[in-house]
């Protein structure tokens, strides 16, 4: 799935306010950790997930793997915080039109 630019900024305003559900440790990115984020975007649609102590590249590595398995969309990334959004079969989040 393709999100528009108008989209993301809609998703961006509805994430702002929220807590990130799914916090990765020094274990790295496991089985269960995709697992959890896998079932927070079934229940939320709209996550965020800190990534804790990466460097810039490994902490690219992360998110693209979370984006391949889960095969949610990125809406953003600011430092720590990604941002992730995964229509469920009951849509709860109404994107605008592209």
């Amino acid at each position: 799935m393709k999100l528009s630019t108008k989209q993301k900024q809609f998703l961006k305003a509805l994430a702002h306010h929220l807590n990130p559900v799914v916090m990765l440790g020094n274990n790295g990115l496991t089985e269960g950790v995709v697992a959890e984020i896998d079932n927070a975007l079934n229940h939320h649609e709209l996550i965020k997930v800190k990534i804790n102590g990466s460097d810039r590249e490994t902490k690219q590595l992360i998110i693209n793997a979370i984006i391949r398995e889960t095969k949610a969309c990125e809406v953003q990334t600011i430092g720590h915080i990604l941002v992730l959004y995964r229509p469920s079969k009951e849509s709860k989040i109404q994107l605008p039109r592209q």
